[in-house]
């Protein structure tokens, strides 16, 4: 088909139909009347030889076809938007944009400190928004709401850019004053009791299945390997509240050694490596391809790089 002969209108159309997946608030959000978005809707379905948006009980759902051409359509558009709009370069000196990253407190806690000094010197008015994973959807960052996310990942959406920043081993943190800190052998490890901490991924969290070893991720599935199972006291999201209640005497914290290692100075708790071998972890960094070439996006993203090996060092 000659691209001559398409409506570049319809692929607006299309990727606000397919962000909205509802034809009157599409229609709202394009300034045009509904009966024209839905003939819009018709063309399109000709146009691509699918019927793109189904009606269901939960409402228009993308066809597997619609779902294949989003990443496309958003690129297309942003390199078209990008080639119309006079460029502006970033000035990180004078910019006042806020920034909003959304960041388990591990990466908050490790790469947060390492970030503010140089940020401060080279852009003193610009304001960092941390959002938690709980905070902010996948959608947020497709739709460029948060400018990016910086965690664990399972699985990340086809149509993000994404980078890892660093891997990292595990580390136990206990009390000094807990009975098996000079005898930590697996078989002592295995008879104490343990905190869970993990927050991979993105959205609103549910239960813990004590049960589900695969759910419960690295430590877990490495000792369920090996045979063995530890005994879970406390569960939290959060890695900060892990390694508070290691402080007490009877606690084991198994976690991600750049964290562990912020404890290293503290003179109430040791850091010790696990008595058995556990997968390295891969921290990343996962962005929207409408902000991929963003000036001021590409300096946050080449300064978050640059600190890295300062982390690795550490």
């Amino acid at each position: 088909m000659n691209i001559a002969r398409v409506d570049l209108n319809l692929l607006v159309y299309l990727d606000v139909l397919l962000r909205e997946r509802n034809v009157t608030r599409a229609a709202e959000q394009l300034g045009i009347t509904q009966p024209a978005l839905s003939n819009g809707l018709r063309r399109l379905r000709k146009l691509f030889g699918d019927p793109l948006l189904v009606r269901t009980n939960e409402g228009m759902t993308p066809t597997e076809r619609a779902l294949e051409l989003r990443p496309q359509i958003c690129d297309a558009l942003y390199s078209l938007e990008k080639a119309i709009q006079p460029k502006t370069p970033f000035d990180p000196l004078t910019s006042h944009k806020v920034f909003r990253i959304m960041a388990s407190d591990y990466a908050e806690s490790t790469l947060i400190p390492l970030i503010l000094p140089p940020l401060r010197r080279q852009a003193p008015h610009i304001t960092l928004d941390i959002l938690t994973p709980s905070d902010v959807s996948f959608q947020d960052v497709e739709q460029g709401r948060v400018d990016m996310a910086i965690n664990r990942f399972d699985s990340l959406p086809q149509s993000f850019h994404h980078t890892s920043l660093w891997q990292d081993g595990f580390s136990c943190v206990l009390s000094k004053r807990h009975p098996i800190v000079d005898v930590f052998t697996l078989e002592n490890y295995l008879a104490a009791q343990h905190i869970w901490a993990s927050k991979t991924g993105m959205g609103v969290g549910v239960g813990v299945n004590p049960e589900d070893v695969q759910q419960l991720g690295w430590v877990d599935e490495t000792l369920s390997k090996l045979g063995h199972k530890r005994t879970i006291s406390v569960y939290t999201r959060h890695y900060q509240v892990a390694m508070l209640l290691s402080g007490q005497n009877d606690l084991i914290a198994t976690l991600p050694s750049k964290l562990a290692n912020l404890q290293r100075d503290n003179p109430a708790l040791a850091v010790l490596p696990p008595p058995f071998d556990i997968p390295a972890i891969q921290l990343s960094m996962a962005w929207s391809s409408l902000l991929h070439n963003n000036s001021g996006h590409q300096w946050l993203r080449q300064l978050i790089k640059s600190v890295i090996p300062r982390l690795s060092s550490h």
